[in-house]
């Protein structure tokens, strides 16, 4: 069977069959039985006492749902689990957990031995003991709280000398098997004794440490992980795969992107997955006073890193070991990055040295690190999407106990522009509120905390709603400009028509962008509001950035412009640049006719230069629409032009009903009345009658106060008829009939002309063209038997 099994493999690859020659190397096995260790990141996802192979592999090696398979890794150590089908596992791999690699000693991509194991006793006594650093303040019955709920599921099987984690009570402990009987791999029944000695915690050895995080602990980048895998693994594990094909491996990677997104994080888990010697290079550390010693210090980093090969060499913060030489005035800088130049040429192509930089400033670097040889591969850690922060969010929280309603998918829909610290920060911000509000059962001057409170712990939906109204992201925490606002659809009244025309603008494409792709389509990039001042341009903006739950920049025109020459289009780029890093972001510009006159040049090329997969809306407000620079009005950049009018008659009722709706009005004041006596005036107007109302009814009720006491002149007070006919003696407008008349010239004009006849859309073979009426008419006509 073997003999034809390999025939027929061969036959494939002499028959032209395509294959993937970079995994080559590595699919290519010597038994069915040893395949190479991945993550267990999967539709099934493997625990301490499971693995997940595919069904395919499961029937080649007669290995049946739920049998016991014995695993052997590195130095001959060996653990039993239970088997499990996954077909989304890669084929010749199988999914092992962080636990069981750990005592196998194996990595990702190491080969593990999977056969059948049919004799596994029943244990009659089982001794397991805490790890001494995972139980550091926490006493009580560590049986109760959390071997026996581990061990009440089923069978496990557990193996002399092996660990195991158990998470809960918002600590995970980890425990070492110390001794079993009858053999040294038995299974854990119902009658099985087990012996927890918490009174002797066991020391950690040094290989037997998890500290270092895996690639379990990394989240929202999963495409970066997958490039930077293949860049930094296959030169260190396999650098015989490269000395074969004669072409040299990478010598190095740049990761660039925002502070908080995981660039060590990725570096550090890069080193502890693949097992090399990770080296960090901090700048302050490799500069000196002395004249040739901070030299003296890299070129020792990279002698050591040789010797202890494979190594991995992290530079964080790499712009300030080598910043652009042009650029600095420092004679140290600039030997410091000619011997960095000249070490990482100096690499020997097998030295097995990969070098890895981090940096949020990626143009400030010298531009000879940035060719291939030296920084071969740069990657863009940029802030995480929303399926990335929900894995972020998993990951922070699956220390945590969190309660039955605790929704991350709303909490991960809700935190736009979030970063991996960010979420961190909200999920310990999360923590401290619960501890805060159980102080009450904590005993600070107590030495230990009881198990029975931490077993009480539960994280729920409103301290995460808590942690995420105060924690805020750090990508946008450096500019005061961005916001999410606060204003809602029902603080604007009336404009029916345009709240519909902006919903489908810039709502629908945030929250349905599969809809557009089925139609082929790239939604709108900008809209531009123009009308009188006070109809509600600004408030519109913000109160669809609210709706469709994206951030907010504000910026008003002249806050661009500076005196220096080059500067004003600097600060355009930067603005266009932060709201692509806090997409969804929606970027208002109030007063565009300052920046936009004719020839902006900057602003247009910005436009067409936003990415369409960042989704980022331009809404420009104006009320100078005549100087505006007619390229920007043209499709592709501002699409939809929406005039805000003067508030009609039910438009004035509605902005009197949004503004008073929390305040106490009088049954006296007819408000149709008022917006019927309010003809002409913007919405601004009407907002400063009320509150000139409002004054008017504070002042009453203060003299009001001195008479009779502050708490009885409050009972039942409110706005009255006589404060409304006050207010109204100073009403005033601020659009005069001669502005309206403009505006409406401009509306006409930029709505152009349109069709003034029934345009000819179709006309059949040998017949009279035809108009659309007559289209529809002949479509309404056709019955369902002439389509076929």
């Amino acid at each position: 069977m073997s003999g034809g099994g390999s025939s027929s493999s061969s036959m494939d690859a002499n028959g032209g069959s395509k294959k993937d020659f970079s995994t080559a190397i590595l699919e290519r096995k010597k038994a069915p039985n040893r395949l190479l260790a991945d993550d267990g990141e999967g539709s099934v996802v493997p625990d301490n006492s499971t693995v997940a192979i595919t069904t395919a592999a499961m029937e080649q090696l007669g290995i049946y749902v739920g049998d016991l398979v014995l695993l052997r890794g590195k130095r001959r150590r060996e653990t039993v689990c239970y088997v499990l089908p996954d077909d989304s596992c890669p084929e010749g791999r199988v999914r092992v957990s962080r636990g069981v690699r750990a005592n196998l000693r194996v990595k990702l991509g190491d080969v593990v031995t999977v056969n059948r194991r049919l004799d596994v006793p029943n244990g009659t006594r089982v001794q397991v003991t805490p790890f001494e650093d995972s139980m550091d303040g926490i006493s009580g019955d560590l049986f109760e709280a959390y071997l026996k709920p581990y061990f009440r599921e089923y069978l496990r099987p557990l193996c002399k000398g092996d660990t195991f984690m158990v998470r809960g009570n918002m600590r995970a402990v980890e425990f070492k098997v110390v001794a079993t009987e009858p053999a040294d791999c038995v299974l854990v029944a119902q009658d099985t004794t087990i012996f927890c000695d918490s009174g002797k915690p066991v020391k950690r050895e040094d290989e037997e440490r998890l500290d270092g995080p895996g690639y379990d602990d990394v989240g929202g980048v999963r495409k970066q992980l997958a490039q930077i895998r293949e860049l930094v693994e296959l030169p260190l594990r396999h650098p015989k795969l490269f000395q074969t094909l004669g072409v040299k491996p990478p010598k190095g990677i740049l990761l660039y992107g925002p502070p908080g997104t995981g660039k060590t994080l990725l570096a550090r888990a890069i080193a502890s997955e693949s097992g090399a010697h990770f080296v960090v290079v901090n700048g302050p550390e490799i500069m000196s006073k002395m004249a040739g010693e901070s030299e003296e210090n890299l070129r020792k980093v990279f002698e050591d890193a040789e010797k202890l090969a494979p190594s991995i060499i992290f530079m964080d913060e790499i712009d300030a070991i080598a910043p652009n030489r042009d650029k600095t005035h420092g004679e140290v800088e600039r030997r410091v990055v000619s011997q960095l130049l000249t070490l990482m040429d100096g690499l020997r192509p097998r030295a097995q040295v990969v070098v890895i930089g981090a940096t949020n400033r990626p143009n400030s670097l010298d531009p000879a690190l940035r060719r291939f040889g030296r920084f071969d591969r740069e990657l863009d850690i940029g802030v995480p999407d929303e399926v990335g922060r929900l894995e972020i969010l998993r990951i922070h929280s699956k220390d945590m106990p969190l309660a039955d309603d605790a929704d991350l998918e709303r909490i991960c829909k809700d935190t736009h522009g979030f970063v991996g610290a960010d979420l961190a920060a909200l999920c310990s911000e999360a923590a401290f509120q619960l501890i805060r509000e159980k102080m009450d059962v904590i005993d600070v001057e107590e030495e230990t905390i009881d198990v029975d409170v931490l077993n009480s712990l539960r994280v729920c939906n409103d301290h995460l709603k808590h942690a995420m109204e105060v924690t805020k992201p750090s990508a946008l925490r450096e500019t005061g400009l961005v916001e999410v606002p606060k204003v809602s659809w029902e603080d604007i009244g009336g404009l029916e028509d345009v709240k519909l025309e902006l919903q489908e603008t810039v709502q629908y494409p945030v929250e349905h962008p599969e809809m557009f792709e089925m139609f082929g389509m790239s939604p709108s990039r900008g809209v531009l509001f123009y009308g009188p001042p006070g109809c509600g341009k600004t408030m519109l903006a913000k109160a669809i950035a609210k709706e469709c739950k994206a951030n907010f920049i504000s910026v008003k025109g002249p806050e661009l412009l500076t005196m220096w020459y080059g500067e004003s289009e600097a600060n355009v780029r930067d603005l266009f640049d932060k709201a692509r890093a806090a997409a969804p972001c929606i970027l208002f510009f109030d007063e565009l006719d300052s920046i936009a006159v004719k020839r902006g040049a900057s602003l247009l090329t910005e436009m067409d230069g936003i990415n369409a997969k960042k989704t980022v809306f331009v809404i420009g407000a104006t009320n100078r629409p005549d100087i505006i620079d007619p390229a920007m009005l043209r499709p592709g950049r501002l699409d939809q032009l929406i005039y805000i009018p003067l508030p009609d008659e039910p438009s004035r009722l509605q902005i009197f009903r949004s503004c008073l709706r929390r305040s106490p009005v009088s049954r006296r004041v007819h408000l149709p009345a008022l917006a019927r006596i309010t003809a002409g005036f913007s919405g601004a107007d009407i907002t400063e009658i009320c509150q000139r109302a409002c004054k008017l009814a504070v002042r009453d009720l203060v003299q009001r106060s001195l008479e009779v006491g502050k708490a009885v002149a409050m009972r039942g007070a409110e706005i009255g008829l006589g404060h409304f006919l006050g207010s109204l003696k100073h009403a005033r407008r601020s659009v005069s009939d001669i502005d309206v008349l403009k505006y409406e010239f401009f509306a006409q004009r930029l709505k152009g002309g349109g069709f003034e006849e029934e345009p000819i859309i179709a006309a059949p073979m040998g017949k009279e063209p035809l108009t659309i009426t007559e289209v529809e008419d002949d479509d309404t006509a056709m019955n369902d038997d002439s389509l076929y």
